[in-house]
């Protein structure tokens, strides 16, 4: 199936404008890159920081449409959000399917995260020699979770070094599944993903069927979930804010003494949210660095 991709360039400041009108207009996907870059690799962003918008003058958008959207339509919508956006920096292309999955696909190397597990893109055979069971095969579609950031690097060497066998994980935020699924590929019994995009959830049983783990995940909306539902491991790679709002939630949703561990928090916010899930019944936190980004792990009471 062709798809239409819209590029727009446009001054950095009107980035959260020309987002919200392309959000209005049922927009898939939407791809940040730098105008100003000497090549494509150099501008493009795979998975860029959760709620992160690169500090760039410029930038270029690039949007993916289904293919029969009108385009005068979509111009009409940039236009009157975007006045001061010139005719010259609207442009369309149709692109095919294989076009799409390439963006990641030839750039994206297998990663190593601790001592066993492995993630590789769904292009490239894993050697003959090397253990399946530690291997996740990935394909994030439109999901946010390919491991080449760091919040997702935290999460996933926190999981190599946990004993899983037997036990249910819990992974809130699961965008393209990689951290459920990793842990059923280290041993878990079971695990349930949970994330408020339903593209999350078809990316998540997508690369659940891939790496034939299927039967051991269950994925929902956060509304679904069960209310009495508890995981002997718990998760989540998402934002501080909402972390700190659900640290009740994720409190009640942790057995006695279950591992847990949170991401997508900025060096600086660690801080307050160590305060906030000391006093919701979690114990020996701590917080691990890398570049910018924190994980806090430690333990339900």
């Amino acid at each position: 199936m062709p798809w239409l991709e819209l590029q727009l360039t446009l001054d950095a400041a009107a980035q959260p404008d020309a987002e919200a009108a392309l959000e209005d207009l049922g927009a898939l996907s939407v791809t940040l890159m730098d105008a100003d870059a000497d090549t494509p690799d150099e501008a493009s962003i795979f998975e860029p920081g959760v709620g992160e918008t690169p500090l760039w003058q410029s930038l270029t958008l690039l949007a993916l449409f289904e293919a029969d959207r009108d385009r005068r339509g979509i111009v009409h919508v940039l236009q009157d959000a975007l006045p001061e956006l010139a005719p010259g920096a609207i442009g369309f292309r149709e692109v095919a399917d294989r076009d799409w999955e390439r963006a990641w696909m030839d750039r994206y190397r297998p990663m190593q995260f601790g001592r066993r597990l492995w993630i590789y893109p769904w292009n490239i055979e894993p050697p003959d020699d090397r253990d399946m069971s530690a291997i996740v095969r990935l394909d994030p579609g439109l999901a946010f979770g390919t491991g080449t950031h760091p919040t997702t690097a935290l999460c996933l060497e926190w999981l190599d070094r946990l004993d899983l066998a037997g036990k249910t994980l819990l992974d809130y935020g699961c965008g393209s599944g990689v951290l459920a699924i990793a842990a059923l590929k280290l041993g878990a019994a079971r695990a349930i993903g949970v994330d408020n995009d339903p593209q999350a959830l078809i990316a998540t049983r997508d690369n659940a069927a891939r790496n034939e783990v299927s039967d051991g995940l269950h994925v929902c909306l956060p509304n679904e979930l069960s209310t009495d539902a508890q995981a002997d491991l718990f998760v989540a790679n998402i934002l501080a804010g909402p972390l700190a709002e659900l640290a009740p939630r994720f409190a009640a949703l942790c057995k006695p003494a279950a591992p847990f561990a949170l991401s997508g928090i900025l060096a600086g916010q660690e801080g307050e949210l160590l305060d906030r899930y000391r006093a919701c019944g979690f114990v020996d936190l701590r917080a691990v660095h890398r570049e910018d980004w924190v994980r806090i792990e430690g333990m339900r009471e």
